[in-house]
């Protein structure tokens, strides 16, 4: 072969060598990426070409699919009750993509997850148009309905979480204002509209913001329960009914600022029961200041705090600080300075009182279905951490039963041969406490025969209700109360 005739032959053989490194470049390094690409259109298509599955609460559906009426999808998401749900479903949209749910298990919902890789080879020897999944999630339907009704009824901001201590399961998750998804499943044709209005920018109550997982507010004297569970577990008081050292006023360390109790109440020296009751914040405070802030974070850690949760939809991290001096570990030990927790992460700690010191960890999906209703993956419950022994777990939870018995947490009270132990919060809020307050309440049901089926957070923000009139009790305490029983009702 003469010379030139080489170069060209060789020439062409690197750019055939060329075109066989970038088909397999494209076809197996990129293949996912190219997959998964927004600007895939035809993955947005089949992604709508069937009807998804669908997500269950209490062996009914809340969500369904219709055909579309326009554009190249065949089929758009419809929801039931859709504000209601929207903080567990999320949203499944044509041209805004999905979240939460929607979005964690939207292979399983669609059909193409690689777990249901037999049902679809089945499907296709046999003909059967594909279908997806569903995702059978842990929520109670009467709770849901009484948290989300509170929360309208009050008509603020607010967010509601409720518990099952002794699994973890997620039977109530209410976020208020809400929206409905089905508003903006279409196209962005004719829903681009729709989803604008529900955006921050364009809409101050934020009511695509999941307050009951992503918004984290100062916990108030809420907090106070992680304070007294810091004080049993580190020994510096053994048990509810001991005389705390605890001066009024009392001046925190290293300044001149004498911490404040609310009103006149008198806290010198009271018991922690009583300190619980009245809501001491100098008695609270100084037990804080006392352990200093490496003891209290390592018990806030314990309950969850500095960590995101995920339920599987990710919850914001809780904040307790570390580095703090004396009297800023006082103010966060009352729930105030940097302390800020979620409404999972309060009902998370009124949940591991309930259930003698253990905390589980909180989920909401029960097991995800193949569609002809095979199980693909069953959900175990799953110890988190212990924060505190079953013996200080029980003391808490008598100082804590006071609270609702004969103190700020009354009007939590059910009657019917079942305890509620609670504590009431209303957490500053603005520069130097300028805003409306929080109106927080935790707490838990007890039944007869000792057993726990229910733990309750509940946070209010209510920008236009009379200053005086924010309380934890008076707010928030009727709508724990409202779950609580709404729980009880459906297990009998």
């Amino acid at each position: 072969m003469n010379k030139p005739l080489r170069r060209i032959a060789i020439f062409c053989g690197l750019l055939v060598l060329a075109l066989l490194i970038r088909d397999n470049w494209l076809q197996y390094v990129q293949a996912d990426k190219l997959r998964t690409d927004p600007k895939n259109r035809r993955v947005a298509i089949e992604r709508y070409a069937y009807p998804r599955g669908d997500i269950i609460v209490d062996g009914n559906p809340i969500t369904g699919s219709v055909e579309a009426k326009s554009g190249d999808f065949l089929y758009k998401r419809t929801y039931k009750n859709g504000p209601m749900w929207a903080p567990v479903t999320g949203y499944s949209s044509q041209a805004f993509d999905g979240s939460f749910l929607e979005k964690i298990d939207d292979g399983i919902l669609t059909g193409n997850d690689d777990r249901l890789f037999f049902r679809k080879t089945l499907d296709m020897i046999t003909g059967k148009p594909q279908q997806g999944g569903n995702v059978v999630t842990t929520l109670n339907a009467a709770a849901q309905r009484a948290a989300f009704d509170g929360l309208k009824q009050q008509g603020g901001k607010g967010a509601v979480v409720a518990l099952e201590p002794s699994t973890g399961k997620i039977l109530a998750l209410a976020s208020y204002p809400s929206y409905d998804p089905s508003s903006f499943a279409g196209d962005r044709n004719s829903d681009a509209a729709a989803w604008k209005k529900l955006q921050k920018k364009y809409n101050p109550a934020d009511p695509m913001l999941n307050r009951a997982l992503r918004e984290t507010y100062p916990p108030g004297s809420t907090f106070k329960v992680v304070t007294a569970a810091a004080a049993l577990e580190n020994n510096k008081y053994t048990s509810a009914d001991e005389k705390t050292q605890s001066p009024q006023p009392w001046t925190m360390p290293g300044t001149q600022t004498e911490l404040k109790n609310e009103g006149s109440i008198r806290c010198k020296d009271v018991s922690m029961r009583e300190a619980l009751r009245i809501s001491c914040n100098t008695v609270f405070g100084k037990i804080g200041s006392d352990l200093g802030n490496d003891k209290m974070l390592a018990e806030a850690k314990k309950f969850g705090f500095d960590e995101e949760q995920f339920v599987p939809t990710r919850s914001s991290a809780s904040v307790f600080s570390d580095g703090m001096n004396q009297s800023q570990t006082a103010l966060s030990s009352i729930g105030q300075y940097n302390t800020a927790a979620t409404p999972l992460q309060m009902a998370m700690v009124a949940s591991a009182v309930a259930n003698n010191g253990k905390l589980m960890k909180p989920y909401m999906v029960d097991k995800l279905q193949s569609s002809n209703l095979d199980t693909v993956t069953q959900t175990d419950p799953q110890e988190l951490s212990q924060p505190l022994s079953a013996k200080n777990a029980q003391i808490l939870q008598s100082m804590m039963e006071t609270v609702v018995k004969d103190g700020t947490g009354q009007k939590a009270q059910l009657g019917g041969g079942v305890t509620v132990g609670g504590k009431t919060g209303t957490a500053q809020h603005g520069v130097e406490n300028s805003e409306n307050p929080y109106a927080w309440f935790i707490s838990y049901a007890k039944l007869s025969d000792g057993s726990s089926p229910v733990a309750v957070a509940v946070v209010i923000e209510d920008d236009n209700a009379n200053r005086d009139d924010i309380t934890g009790g008076g707010l928030a305490a009727p709508i724990a109360k409202n779950v609580m029983e709404a729980v009880i009702k459906s297990k009998k």
